[in-house]
């Protein structure tokens, strides 16, 4: 079959060429026969050349030229500028040569001069103008001078107000119509400079600048031309005048608001046209700046390698999953003590990612035997150790749970890893886990105190990191979703204090810095453990947030309810310890350099495991917070001083 394809491309190809021969041929032909000083008939003089001779050496000469530009490479339907360059120096060269050799053959004696001008023009004309008729055919362009085509047929589809920058109102234009979408119909377009007004794109007005939305909604109603649809071109949040009541007010309206695709979500599909356009929400209201992801790092620590993920059915390892699979992992193994949310992922990767080799492991981390045996079953090259209790809430009044996990399942990992070989460890921590004054902060805090131990404490070939980053927008049980479900049951929306504040990023944004910090650590020689910060930006107000979320839903019936901060909860998150401080490692990633007084044991982790078996909550959070200030240096350790992450 492969080498039959191959001699259709080939047949396609030479195709090509030769139409290119032909069209230099006419043009010749053309440029000869309205030559001023063209002898009788334009068939040359006694002993010189031709005229067949002479347009057959002319579509000769242009048939090499094409091959060597290879033209036939590029498909007419998709003919652009360049192309038209290229063709313009293909032109140019093959009169050149032309030109030569009947000066060689018989000295230009049959040749008119003024050929020598028009011929090259012609054959550009020609020759761009077919190519030009074909991808206007490909995108039904000539459709809009049709007699047949009324003003309804035009506008029958839901009209739809592109906004965002006229570059990117182009692109979308030109992929709507080479799909041949007809799900709406563009009525307009808010630019993002006041110079554009007026202009067209692809035939598109560019009524008003973003600044005068208001404006131009009011004359779009005036014209009964009013959106059924908006389409946001760039995030929503980094459109200057752009605000969550104006959008409330369009949703009141019944105007549906999209967004193009995000990157991510493109990296896991062929292309623009392929995905629907889908409805925005609060994350595109925070959006920052887009990551620079070195995606060659990237892709030279996942591709072809066997990677494990851990709490794999969760947020942030279900989109650490997705974004392993994209970069083309030789085998996913996902691991999760939950049967659902295993299921669901290892089902969604099956289907989204077909080739990609998936293995699922329904397994607690707690369970030491078991994770060891699953780990030399699999023998991963890289290990995602996501699995974790991370409500502050429940695993306050559950603090036993939250130590077997959190802590002696990231022991339990950690010792897999090595065991199995694993080249490297990544812990997902939080910013909870500084200076914490919740039992799943200290939890955390602990964990991050395993993976310098295990670094330090074995001669093994397994790396070991962590990465330490805030709230996640949209996470299972995160204050978007809950705020999102008050809503839905008109209101109350609680917020614990109105002065609380939090750092936020998106699943995709937080699950691409930690691979981009893994990757960082995964170039360099050093041989410590390395725990990663993630730049989140400014933090954000959480009654900020919850008026964003009214706003945004059009409503004005719902209230806020200040409820008390909850056992544990902190206003403001810090992102580091008192004795910690950072230095640059990647873009948008820092290195935490830190002291430890105290190094984790193996006894250590018995200690706990018994006090999490025999004592009650209160040891157990007591248990807790005195590990954790002797790893901070606040109460005196039976370990000696130990410098755990060096800064260079």
């Amino acid at each position: 079959m492969s080498g039959v394809r191959r001699m259709e491309r080939m047949a396609v190809r030479a195709q090509t060429v030769v139409f290119d021969a032909l069209l230099a041929a006419l043009a010749f032909a053309i440029a000869f026969f309205v030559a001023p000083t063209q002898p009788e008939l334009g068939f040359g003089q006694a002993g010189a050349l031709n005229f067949f001779q002479l347009a057959a050496l002319y579509a000769s000469i242009a048939a090499v030229f094409s091959l060597v530009f290879r033209r036939e490479l590029s498909p007419w339907r998709y003919v652009s500028i360049p192309d038209a360059l290229v063709l313009a120096r293909s032109s140019l060269l093959t009169v050149g040569i032309f030109l030569l050799a009947v000066f060689v053959l018989d000295r230009a004696a049959g040749l008119p001069r003024s050929t020598l001008v028009m011929a090259p023009l012609f054959q550009m004309v020609t020759a761009m103008g077919v190519r030009i008729m074909r991808r206007a055919l490909h995108e039904h362009a000539l459709e809009s001078f049709s007699p047949l085509k009324t003003i309804s047929d035009r506008t029958q589809a839901p009209s739809l107000l592109l906004i965002g920058p006229p570059s990117l109102a182009d692109t979308y234009l030109r992929d709507a119509a080479r799909s041949h979408d007809r799900s709406y119909t563009p009525v307009g377009i808010i630019g993002t400079d006041r110079r554009d007004v007026g202009a067209q794109v692809r035939g598109v007005c560019i009524i008003e600048a973003i600044d005068r939305l208001d404006e131009a909604l009011t004359d779009l109603r005036r014209w009964n031309r009013y959106p059924r649809a908006v389409l946001f071109l760039e995030e929503p949040g980094k459109l200057k005048g752009l605000t969550a009541d104006l959008l409330g007010r369009l949703k009141s309206d019944g105007v549906r608001l999209l967004r193009l695709p995000s990157i991510v979500e493109l990296s896991q599909h062929d292309g623009l046209t392929l995905l629907p356009m889908r409805d925005i929400n609060i994350e595109e209201l925070l959006a920052r700046e887009p990551i620079e992801l070195d995606r060659r790092a990237i892709a030279h620590l996942i591709q072809g390698r066997r990677i494990l993920v851990t709490g794999a059915g969760g947020s942030i390892g279900a989109e650490l999953c997705r974004q392993v699979a994209t970069f083309g992992c030789g085998q996913l193994t996902v691991l999760d003590a939950s049967e659902t949310a295993l299921f669901e992922i290892e089902r969604e990767i099956r289907e989204t990612f077909p080739h990609i080799v998936v293995k699922s492991v329904l397994c607690d981390v707690r369970n030491a035997q078991r994770l060891t045996a699953a780990f030399e079953r699999e023998r991963p090259h890289l290990v995602f150790h996501a699995a974790a209790l991370k409500h502050v809430s429940m695993v306050e009044r559950h603090p036993t749970e939250g130590l077997l996990t959190n802590v002696i399942g990231t022991w339990n990992v950690a010792e897999a890893s090595k065991a199995c070989g694993a080249r490297q460890m990544v812990l997902i921590s939080t910013d909870k886990a500084v200076d914490p004054t919740n039992v799943m902060g200290a939890t955390k805090r602990l964990a991050e105190a395993v993976i310098h131990a295990q670094q330090a404490a074995t001669n093994s070939d397994t790396r070991f990191s962590a990465v330490r980053f805030g709230n996640v927008l949209g996470s299972n049980g995160s204050v978007v979703p809950i705020f999102k479900s008050q809503i839905e049951r008109g209101g109350p929306v609680t917020v614990t204090h109105p002065e609380m504040t939090r750092f936020f990023m998106t699943i995709p944004e937080a699950a691409q810095l930690v691979l981009h910090a893994t990757a960082a650590c995964h170039e360099d020689e050093r041989r410590d453990s390395r725990l990663f910060l993630l730049e989140m930006g400014e933090p954000v107000s959480i009654m900020d947030l919850a008026r964003q979320m009214i706003a945004l839903s059009g409503r004005r019936d719902i209230d806020i309810e200040i409820t008390g901060l909850r056992p544990g909860e902190k206003l403001t998150e810090a992102l580091l310890d008192e004795t910690e401080t950072s230095l640059p490692a990647a873009p948008k990633v820092m290195e935490v350099v830190s002291n430890s007084a105290v190094r984790l044991t193996p006894g250590h982790m018995e200690a706990l495991a018994d006090v999490a078996e025999t004592g009650g909550s209160d040891e157990v959070r007591r248990s807790l917070f005195d590990l954790v200030a002797q790893v901070r240096g606040e109460k005196p350790g039976a370990a000696p001083n130990l410098r755990v992450v060096t800064g260079a």
